[in-house]
């Protein structure tokens, strides 16, 4: 999860972030409702990645889900994207934008090849 947010924010250097992820991930920083913010942030962002080439219906649920919960602007709630990011300091913008640049990416035709061509 680190290195996919550093990744989402210079997609070329992934140490740019380093100490600010540091920080982010460190369990002394993040301890109760916080904790469990960035437990839902991770769990959203890695539906995303994992599933964005579901082709089975529970994998295209939860990617279709995860995508609509990190769109959805609305800040009503406690645990919405917007809120989530912005008690973690992190720019709700800046992640969606990096997301779904990320996403754009990796539906290029010829994307999947190269993924199963690399590992």
């Amino acid at each position: 999860m680190k290195n996919a947010l550093a990744l989402l924010y210079h997609p070329s250097a992934v140490n740019i972030e380093e100490e600010f992820l540091d920080d982010l991930f460190k369990k002394s920083v993040r301890e109760g409702e916080e904790g469990l913010m960035l437990a839902v942030l991770e769990d959203a962002v890695a539906c995303f990645q994992k599933y964005v080439h579901a082709r089975d219906n529970k994998g295209k649920t939860l990617f279709r889900e995860a995508e609509e919960w990190i769109l959805e602007r609305d800040s009503d709630w406690i645990f919405s994207f917007e809120n989530i990011c912005e008690t973690l300091r992190i720019n709700p913008s800046y992640l969606r934008e990096g997301l779904m640049k990320w996403k754009e990416r990796e539906l290029k035709p010829g994307a999947e090849l190269l993924i199963a061509n690399s590992a």
